[in-house]
């Protein structure tokens, strides 16, 4: 018998949309420990973070999302997960590098980093973010109210170009 080629796997991304927004919930509800409010899911979908905020799609099945907000000229990523079973397949390092290059790019405002906040219980995460050029610049202490260990690192990745 012959053997045949299996089919290229089709990673997609889409903008938020308040009829997609749902979908968000969902994931975010399975994904992380933490619920998150209404602000949340308001500030999301603002036009001026459409590159990024996406949702990401594995044969147009939605399996994970990544959510930044802007902090005046810091990018802020509140939020990124891949669903367990899609994790180790390069998912997420497609979507960290395609925001990583939405805001190297970006010039209204030029942003000067990324940041965020790891769980310091969370060295999986903490890696995979050092493996995409983010260092860590803090312990934020009880970051975290309804989980333990409440403390997460700060990690930020610096963008040359920005002025200060």
């Amino acid at each position: 018998m012959a053997s045949h080629p299996a089919p290229p796997v089709r990673l997609s991304f889409a903008s938020l949309t308040p009829q997609n927004v749902g979908t968000i919930r969902k994931l975010n509800a399975v994904l992380f420990p933490v619920r998150y409010g209404e602000k949340y899911y308001q500030d999301i979908l603002q036009a001026e973070v459409e590159p990024f905020c996406q949702l990401v799609y594995y044969n147009d099945i939605p399996i994970g999302n990544i959510c930044c907000r802007f902090e005046g000229r810091d990018l802020y990523l509140m939020t990124m997960g891949i669903l367990a079973p899609y994790r180790s397949c390069q998912i997420g390092s497609q979507a960290i590098e395609r925001i990583i290059e939405a805001a190297s790019s970006h010039t209204k405002p030029k942003i000067g980093r990324i940041y965020l906040h790891v769980q310091v219980s969370n060295e999986d995460a903490k890696r995979f973010y050092e493996r995409h050029g983010f260092k860590e610049v803090g312990i934020h202490e009880n970051y975290y109210k309804k989980i333990i260990p409440r403390d997460a690192w700060i990690l930020e990745r610096r963008f040359q170009n920005a002025d200060k």
